[in-house]
């Protein structure tokens, strides 16, 4: 089991697994991050940080079939970290990708973001590294709870993702994170609690979503 803290992740840097080593990701992240290499993450693929960690479904992986459900459930059944899931959604994946955003989101209640390949999610990696070292300079005597709170409404990925739902934009992503505090709150919403936030006609968009 993967549990929060059993990676430990020097500060400003990020922990990939052995098998990335001279990928495409790789080399667009070197100069960018500091990146070490390390075997023995099983299914994580790189930690971000002490308690968040990220998940990459390659398009190969989504054509090859039911293999890479078996293991988001694994890590998801066996983890404390906030896993974050980068897919490749590209015309040849494009089908399936419904698919992996209902396990994925409304099934484990992780975060998932699409990107085209892997310069994207490179570019990706490099905007989270920077949201977590962020979180991590900042003052750790400061009340835990509004610390959680903060980070989930200033998460980049968690903002984006709730922006995806047809007829939200930042408005009400900022509103519906502040209302709900993460995406599986927001999934499991009835029409009523959302019409609270957003009206009749947005609720209904979201909760059909």
């Amino acid at each position: 089991p993967v549990t929060a803290g059993s990676v430990v992740v020097p500060y400003g840097h990020v922990i990939g697994n052995e098998k990335w080593r001279g990928s495409e990701i790789a080399q667009r992240l070197q100069g960018k991050i500091r990146l070490i290499f390390e075997d023995g993450l099983g299914l994580v693929d790189f930690h971000l940080s002490n308690r968040t960690c990220i998940l990459y479904i390659l398009e190969a992986d989504l054509v090859a079939g039911d293999e890479f459900k078996r293991r988001l459930v694994q890590f998801r059944n066996a983890s404390t970290l906030g896993g974050i899931v980068i897919v490749e959604k590209t015309q040849l994946s494009d089908q399936y990708f419904l698919a992996v955003q209902k396990l994925v989101v409304l099934e484990l209640g992780m975060v998932l973001l699409p990107v085209a390949n892997q310069g994207e999610a490179a570019q990706l990696i490099t905007q989270l590294v920077s949201f977590c070292v962020r979180e991590q300079s900042k003052d750790h005597n400061s009340n835990p709870f509004l610390r959680k709170q903060c980070s989930q409404l200033a998460d980049p990925s968690v903002f984006r993702t709730v922006q995806q739902i047809p007829g939200v934009g930042k408005t009400k992503a900022l509103l519906l994170l502040q209302q709900f505090g993460s995406i599986h709150r927001l999934c499991n919403a009835s029409v009523k609690e959302l019409e609270l936030v957003v009206g009749q006609t947005v609720a209904q968009q979201i909760y059909t979503f």
